[in-house]
């Protein structure tokens, strides 16, 4: 492999310029089946030809991921034999290439093997169907609105920490969890739209394009745009949900101010009605408040 950086060169395999020039490849990516024989014929022999004084890096790529694989519906690795081969031509034509591009990353842990489902790929084309009928609910607006910012100013952090660590199934999730907010809202300004729009395109570059272009959300083509920043003072939630347990059990949840103090959240938890039914008459020997998320109230008796 190292012959592709000076395939000319003949007085050596490569001369040492181009290695220097061409090396250290940024990322290997492939699938986890190959794993074994790919090391051997990659980081094996390149740190062979390093102990020669024939390479310039101890090791031939600084990152190596390796992906799972698709199987069969019945949980078994696809095959002819098997009788359980899914053709992505047949897929294409069925529901398109961006249902299948997003089925695809949003199946499963990318690093996991994963059963195909065809319940999962209809879903996924469901979701696109929803994305292109956001068309029918725009409104006007040249900034995000308020009551949106929390929902879309945390979609913009989760999708694109989940893109740079190859988290593309939670990445998609933060994407349909928006989509909920807005079908709540019942409408989405121009600005949301081509935030959403733009969190889309790697995930459905066909149809974010077209969307874009059909509704002139900005100069040029989706994929030349300067990617969303997100304000984290708008990521946080005015409200969150607390667990309050009795002796370390759930017994029920609370909505309360993102900033409650322990004891506003200790008193509210004690004046739930399951929870001051349990603890009346009994021996309260602690209150514990975990920030943001549990009450626990310990009793005797």
């Amino acid at each position: 492999f190292l012959r592709y950086m000076d395939p000319h060169h003949d007085e050596s395999f490569a001369s040492k310029e181009a290695l220097i020039y061409w090396h250290q490849v940024d990322w290997y990516y492939g699938g986890r089946e190959h794993t074994t024989l790919h090391l051997l014929y990659s980081r094996f022999w390149h740190k062979f030809l390093y102990d020669i004084g024939q390479v310039p890096t101890a090791e031939p790529y600084a990152k190596r991921t390796s992906h799972g694989m698709i199987l069969g519906e019945n949980g078994e690795k696809m095959s002819k034999s098997r009788g359980n081969v899914v053709n992505p031509d047949d897929v294409v034509n069925e529901f398109g290439a961006d249902t299948l591009r997003l089925y695809e990353m949003f199946i499963g842990d990318f690093e996991k093997a994963a059963p195909w489902s065809n319940a999962g790929i209809k879903g996924c084309r469901r979701f696109i169907e929803r994305y292109w009928n956001l068309q029918s609910i725009l409104v006007d607006g040249e900034a995000i609105r308020p009551e949106m910012e929390n929902s879309f100013h945390k979609a913009i952090k989760k999708v694109s920490y989940d893109i740079e660590n190859l988290k593309f199934n939670t990445a998609i999730a933060s994407l349909m969890a928006l989509m909920n907010v807005i079908a709540e809202k019942g409408s989405i300004n121009k600005a949301e739209l081509s935030v959403f729009t733009m969190l889309l395109n790697p995930f459905a570059p066909h149809v974010t394009e077209e969307v874009w272009s059909e509704m002139k959300l900005g100069e040029g083509m989706v994929t030349e745009q300067i990617w969303p920043k997100y304000d984290e003072s708008k990521c946080k939630d005015d409200v969150i949900e607390i667990v309050v347990q009795v002796n370390g059990k759930v017994r029920t949840r609370l909505t309360v101010a993102a900033d409650i103090q322990k004891d506003d959240a200790i008193a509210l938890a004690k004046a739930e009605d399951r929870i001051a039914a349990e603890i009346n008459g009994k021996n309260v020997v602690k209150e514990i408040y975990v920030p943001g998320k549990l009450v626990n109230i310990v009793i005797k008796g």
